[in-house]
């Protein structure tokens, strides 16, 4: 209750965000976040539409195959969060799950570094032209976004409440999600047959 006569005015909530799961300050992150990669992926798509020979030489030179396994790597991740998340609110603490997830992320970055050195040898780095200069900025930043999610869910192991496991669980879906947006943009769309 609220005392209007002391000057207290009544607790609002979050409003429309009350209803999601976690902390509606994460939602708020995610959307940033969100927003900041939906600009990145526009980006590179007009500069695709502004120079289509010189990605589409770009993309023949990624490995869709390694792109692709990362995708089912992060749906796996995902999967094991959302078990995490399940496990937690019929009493047990998810954190094998949680283990799995962070697990999955480590193996995401290693190929992605696998990757990212295949084509520094093969003389494909940022500074190689448009193409791979937006290529290193997007799955850059979106390999410190599974960085940062694996610290998270470990801290979200360690202070293993439900708010907390579902807010920590909000970011990684976040990070699937965009990977499951990435993918496409940066690897198939355009690409030569």
């Amino acid at each position: 209750m609220y005392d209007e006569a002391a000057g207290e005015t009544p607790d609002e909530g979050w409003g429309p965000l009350d209803g999601l799961p976690g902390n509606p300050m994460m939602w708020i992150l995610i959307l940033g976040e969100l927003a900041v990669f939906g600009a990145l992926l526009v980006g590179f798509s007009v500069a695709r539409a502004l120079d289509p020979l010189a990605f589409a030489q770009g993309q023949a030179a990624l490995d869709v195959r390694l792109g692709g396994l990362n995708t089912l790597v992060l749906i796996a991740s995902g999967w094991c969060a959302a078990l995490a998340v399940e496990g937690r609110k019929t009493g047990r603490s998810g954190r094998p799950q949680l283990a799995a997830a962070m697990a999955l992320g480590v193996v995401f970055l290693v190929v992605k570094g696998a990757e990212y050195a295949a084509k520094i040898s093969l003389g494909y780095g940022p500074d190689s032209g448009t193409f791979f200069e937006l290529y290193y900025l997007v799955t850059g930043f979106h390999a410190l976004h599974v960085l940062a999610g694996i610290v998270l869910l470990a801290v979200v192991a360690r202070y293993n409440s439900l708010e907390n496991l579902e807010t920590g669980t909000a970011f990684w879906h976040m990070v699937d999600l965009v990977w499951l947006l990435v993918f496409p943009v940066v690897y198939l769309i355009g690409r030569a047959p």
